[in-house]
């Protein structure tokens, strides 16, 4: 308990352990970041734009899935961008401002696994009961499912604000602060049982994932012909959504070894960190959806349409 009063107390001067103190090695981070930031930030937006552009994609529930993911994504990549630079720069902003950015942070990043499984789940019922998916998957039915993940991934930070107002001191609350999620649980039965929380729902995802695969791999040994290749296409499918959910899940534990590692040294502390950032949370939410997209040869063909500034001319005609 007395640690956790030094640290509501303390927080700006111990996050302020938690950075690079040289600046030539804060410049290099930031530059690292930027070289896998911004260029998956730039192609989310086409991705986005292609979708948004072209009607078909709009009526098919798996590419309307596929835009919440990579919508998802880019706000993700767009709020920790603006973290780290604030961050590298030592900027302290008030507790006020920062906590809907975590807020939004952790919104997007609950959504992540959400729309993993719903994509699993549109599959399983394409592929196991194809007579059923047009009267299943509807666009409003899949609209309404967006709108569910959304209010389920608000749920966890709506009540992590709601113990942080109730635990902290008026003090704690309107000081200047970095922008990190971990200033939204001080106390350490709070993380404990938000990690409690984030297993429990990762068990049930991992499940409900699972028996999709085992199913749709059923169904693709008994299919034969096009249902064969359909089959296994879905099989391939979700076994990227697994990986991709695998990714997920190491970035939830990553926090927990980063606990550790600070114990040892802060110095690792901050190079382990941005390393699980890079790899666990930037490439695993930008790497996944974009091979998603380049498999799907109409998606794949918007996105060199715009990719190329509408000057392709095959893209063109496939346009008309």
């Amino acid at each position: 308990m007395e640690e956790d009063i030094d640290y509501n107390e303390n927080s700006s001067d111990y996050q302020m352990q938690l950075i690079h103190e040289d600046p030539v090695e804060r410049a290099i981070s930031m530059t690292v970041v930027q070289i896998f930031v911004l260029p998956f930030i730039y192609i989310n937006i086409l991705m986005f734009l292609a979708f948004c552009r072209r009607e078909a994609f709009q009526s098919e529930t798996r590419y309307i899935l596929f835009a919440q993911t990579v919508l998802v994504d880019l706000i993700f990549l767009i709020l920790t961008d603006f973290v780290v630079i604030l961050s590298s720069t030592l900027t302290l902003l008030p507790m006020g401002f920062c906590i809907p950015i975590c807020i939004m942070m952790e919104m997007v990043t609950n959504c992540t696994p959400l729309t993993i499984t719903a994509m699993c789940v549109e599959r399983y019922v394409a592929i196991c009961m194809p007579l059923r998916h047009d009267a299943i998957s509807t666009t409003n039915r899949t609209m309404i499912l967006i709108l569910v993940m959304w209010i389920l991934s608000s749920f966890n930070p709506l009540m992590d604000v709601l113990i942080l107002i109730a635990t902290s001191s008026q003090e704690y609350l309107t000081q200047f602060t970095y922008c990190h999620y971990e200033i939204m649980t001080p106390e350490h039965w709070h993380r404990n049982m938000r990690g409690i929380v984030y297993i429990c729902v990762l068990v049930i995802i991992i499940l409900v994932e699972v028996y999709c695969f085992v199913m749709i791999t059923i169904a693709a040994q008994a299919a034969s012909g096009g249902n064969k290749k359909s089959a296994s296409k879905g099989q391939r499918t979700l076994a990227l959504h697994l990986f991709q959910l695998c990714l997920c899940s190491i970035e939830g534990i990553c926090p927990y070894i980063e606990a550790f590692v600070i114990e040892i040294d802060i110095n690792l502390y901050v190079t382990v960190r941005l390393f699980n950032f890079l790899l666990f949370s930037v490439v695993s939410r930008s790497v996944s959806p974009l091979l998603y997209g380049l498999k799907d040869e109409k998606f794949c063909t918007a996105l060199v349409y715009y990719m190329c500034c509408k000057m392709n001319p095959v893209s063109t005609e496939k346009e008309r």
